[in-house]
Formats: C-alpha cells, sequence, structure tokens
C-alpha cells in the first residue's frame, strides 16, 4: 500500500507561479513511475506529468515548457513547479504512484488561477 499526501496548491494569479509536492509513504525509487493528474469540473481527469524511475518525462502539451516534474529519492517526494500559469490550469491536482500492477492515487490539491 502506497499513501501519497499532496500539498502546496492554492490560489495563483494568472502569469504567476505554483509548486506542488507530494509525499510518499514509501521509497519512490521502487516505484515504476509518478505523475500528476488534474481534473477540472466536469472534465475527465487528465495527465499533466510523468516521470519514470528511469528519469524519463512526459508532458502534456498544453503544459509544455511551463511545468517541470521532479523528485527527491532521499525525501521520497514528487513535485510539480508550475510557471506561467493560466485560468485553464485551475483544477484539482492529484499526485499518482504507478507499480506494475495497480496505481495509487493522492486525496488531490485544489489549483485556482485568478485573470
Amino acid at each position: 500500500q502506497v499513501q501519497l499526501v499532496e500539498s502546496g496548491g492554492g490560489l495563483v494569479q494568472a502569469g504567476g507561479s505554483l509548486r506542488l509536492s507530494c509525499a510518499a509513504s514509501v521509497s519512490i525509487a521502487s516505484l515504476n513511475r509518478m505523475s500528476w493528474y488534474r481534473q477540472a469540473p466536469g472534465k475527465q481527469r487528465e495527465l499533466v506529468a510523468a516521470l519514470t524511475s528511469a528519469g524519463t518525462t512526459n508532458y502534456a502539451d498544453s503544459v509544455k515548457g511551463r511545468f517541470t516534474i521532479s523528485r527527491d529519492n532521499a525525501k521520497n517526494t514528487v513535485s510539480l513547479q508550475m510557471n506561467s500559469v493560466k485560468p485553464e490550469d485551475t483544477a484539482v491536482y492529484y499526485c499518482a504512484a504507478h507499480t506494475a500492477w495497480t496505481t495509487y492515487w493522492g486525496q488531490g490539491t485544489q489549483v485556482t488561477v485568478s485573470s
């Protein structure tokens, strides 16, 4: 069982920055992949960014060049640096941990971008 706790959400103005963090209850080095998803009201949950155990990253086209996913294996945390945010980035952001058999989810953190 993997427990994930997100933090860092809040209200930010368009063009500003925000940093989300996700603390895992296990060694993230043992996991296949860590990722961030988001879900806006009335929309499906979508992948924002992913980071494999080998260090490969993947980003949604809508956030490329603005968001950066990173990890700190010593602290078992994964972060999402969000720069140049836009109102359309408003959503609940979820951290996810992927093993070969299942995916674990955090409780989510709200990000609201004002115009």
